[in-house]
């Protein structure tokens, strides 16, 4: 005999279960067998309920759209599986574990994007509210439309008067910044004060005076 095998040998056997012990595992086991085949013929019952009232509902062509009661995750799986066996569309909302719920449609009539993301706010929804959202779409559209047409206002994308506030401080180039307007009188003489109101002979007279200062050393005498 190995080393294993003599250790096995060595070891207490677990104990056998009692006949109440054994009794009870059967019971038990049964119960959960019974539970589950319950389980079964309720989900079966509850999708052949489902599949009737699709069926009812949607044989009157009016009828274009159907609610079901909030319902656990198991329940809506059966729904959404007998709604796409007949060829519907079928959307869950609200939030799990609340009011999630389903609502089934035909193909022909597919709910809008704004009925969905209404729906799936918590949102009501009716024609009324469908029409209301379409106006206000083709006016948003005229609005555009008409806003494109006016010239565009452009905006730098800078401050100009901060552009030199680094280099010469922010009250100096805000200063700098404002509009300057030219002195209309800087540069001008009236002709009146340009005319030479002297005499020819003083002219001449001047002249020779300037003449003899220059010759003899002096200073210029401004004529």
């Amino acid at each position: 005999m190995d080393l294993l095998g003599s250790i096995m040998n060595s070891m207490d056997k677990p104990p056998s279960r009692t006949e109440k012990e054994r009794e009870m595992l059967k019971k038990k086991k049964e119960a959960i067998e019974q539970r589950q085949k319950e389980d079964k013929e309720r989900l079966k019952r509850f999708k052949e309920r489902v599949e009737g009232k699709l069926i009812s509902h949607f044989n009157d062509s009016k009828n274009t759209t159907l609610k079901f009661e909030p319902m656990d995750q198991i329940y809506r799986s059966i729904v959404h599986e007998a709604a796409e066996a007949q060829n519907l569309l079928s959307f869950a909302f609200g939030t799990d574990g609340v009011d999630r719920y389903i609502r089934v449609y035909r193909k022909d009539h597919p709910p809008c994007e704004d009925e969905i993301n209404a729906r799936r706010r918590g949102e009501p929804w009716n024609e009324q509210i469908k029409q209301q959202l379409e106006k206000n779409r083709e006016l948003q559209k005229l609005e555009d439309i008409e806003s494109s047409k006016k010239p565009k206002k452009i905006i730098p994308n800078s401050n100009y008067k901060d552009k030199y506030a680094h280099l010469i401080g922010q009250d100096a180039a805000l200063e700098a910044a404002k509009k300057t307007e030219s002195n209309k009188s800087y540069g001008f003489v009236p002709s009146e004060n340009k005319r030479d109101h002297r005499s020819i002979e003083q002219t001449l007279a001047d002249i020779k005076a300037k003449k003899r200062k220059i010759q003899e050393g002096g200073p210029d005498e401004v004529i």
